[in-house]
């Protein structure tokens, strides 16, 4: 199976670009004010009309008012939805959007007790628990506690770069990926070189993974 790619945290058009160009399968796009990585509806609207066919746009919130979810789904091509907080499952399913829920992984967390309370989600994402900025730190979390199967489709992050995103792969064999800081220069501008640089990991990754 091929490892899908998403690069978070997307805030230029080249990065956005860069990415596509890359062959990634999704870009994610940061509606959250805390986070180095934000961008507002008009920012988000600029990158998405580069984009071309067949490249997903995922919009990530974080215990985001109604009324904000709302306004950017009304101007932002928006194709999945992320939550990264608090969110139960009546939130999450209240745009009538697929969206996937994210995991913040730490002593005691129990994933499948989250899943349980989310049916409907379309995926889980399990990141490094980080409570202050929710994701984008550039930490990762013992990939033993990574579920090895699951009914729904299951995203690695957290802390992953060009030279272990392969080593990731073959460990916890996840549907996806999703990387931010790991291809960046600097906090919110992303490296071409990084990327392309991932997506050769992610590659060796896979072929691996079709030898075991």
């Amino acid at each position: 199976m091929r490892t899908r790619v998403k690069i978070c945290g997307i805030t230029r058009v080249e990065d956005a670009q860069a990415a596509s160009g890359a062959g990634v399968d999704a870009i994610g796009l940061v509606f959250y004010a805390a986070s180095p990585r934000y961008v507002d509806v008009q920012r988000a609207r600029e990158i998405c009309a580069d984009l071309p066919p067949f490249v997903s746009v995922v919009g990530l919130f974080v215990n985001a008012p109604r009324e904000q979810v709302e306004a950017v789904l009304s101007e932002v091509p928006i194709d999945l939805l992320q939550f990264h907080g608090g969110e139960d499952s009546g939130v999450c399913e209240g745009y009538g959007r697929p969206y996937i829920k994210a995991i913040g992984m730490q002593t005691g967390v129990d994933p499948g007790a989250i899943m349980q309370v989310h049916p409907h989600a379309s995926g889980f994402l399990l990141d490094a628990y980080q409570p202050d900025i929710h994701g984008g730190g550039g930490l990762s979390f013992d990939w033993a506690g990574f579920p090895q199967a699951g009914e729904r489709p299951m995203i690695l992050a957290g802390g992953l770069t060009p030279d272990n995103v392969a080593l990731a792969i073959e460990q916890t064999q996840p549907y996806a990926v999703d990387v931010s800081s790991g291809v960046e220069q600097q906090k919110g501008i992303k490296s071409r070189e990084k990327i392309q640089a991932f997506m050769r990991g992610v590659e060796r990754g896979d072929a691996s993974r079709a030898r075991s």
